[in-house]
């Protein structure tokens, strides 16, 4: 599979990283050259490539932002069409600006990254993990247990093609629904939100947010 990765920062190195050793094919764009990124290129080896961020995403099927959510505005709709987009963005006021509709509760950042992207297929993932583990607690549960990444999106076939993406990587994917109600169980101020959990206690948490329940716990003790 081809993946464009729009942001080299941890999440987006880390993310490369793993799609490389999965032998799919990366092209990493960040906000300068492409040629900044050349010793970053070379490590990752012959997977892996360099792009401007108009030129990355159509070299790919799927594309990962890893870019501060702030960024999103500047994103041109006519690029991501059709293409599975992963919003691996958080938003966080302070660094990004208010935005009322999040603010109040009444949209999730990644519907509106889908309402500036209305030919995307949007998907969120990746961004309730902390960088840091998402690049070293790959497999390190074992076949039997993992940790688990949450997943959200309204589009079944999209949605698949990234839960496979995140157990390719060595995570368990733990679907958490749709944009709306899933993605308001793990983004920032929730406690799904680096908890970093084991898949069985992840996916117990996320069936009892979905029902209305409390997804409460200590995120420090629960991954460890």
């Amino acid at each position: 599979m081809r993946i464009a990765i729009l942001g080299a920062g941890n999440v987006g190195t880390a993310l490369a990283e793993h799609f490389t050793t999965a032998e799919h094919d990366v092209v990493l764009a960040n906000s300068r050259a492409p040629g900044t990124l050349g010793p970053l290129i070379e490590r990752l080896g012959a997977h892996a490539s360099a792009a401007d961020a108009e030129q990355a995403p159509a070299q790919a099927d799927v594309v990962v932002l890893a870019i501060p959510f702030g960024a999103y505005e500047r994103l041109r709709p006519d690029l991501f069409a059709g293409k599975i987009v992963v919003d691996a963005m958080n938003y966080y006021p302070e660094r990004d600006g208010h935005r009322a509709e999040l603010d109040s509760g009444a949209l999730t950042s990644s519907e509106l990254v889908r309402r500036q992207l209305p030919g995307a297929r949007v998907v969120k993932a990746f961004n309730a993990i902390r960088a840091g583990h998402l690049r070293d607690l790959s497999r390190t549960g074992g076949a039997a247990r993992r940790y688990g990444i949450p997943v959200a999106g309204d589009e079944d076939a999209a949605k698949r093609v990234v839960l496979d993406l995140v157990e390719r990587i060595g995570f368990e994917p733990v679907d958490a629904g749709g944009l709306a109600e899933g993605g308001r169980l793990f983004q920032p101020g929730t406690d799904l939100y680096l908890a970093d959990l084991p898949d069985d206690e992840l996916r117990a948490r996320v069936v009892a947010g979905s029902a209305g329940g409390s997804v409460a716990g200590s995120a420090a003790g629960s991954a460890g």
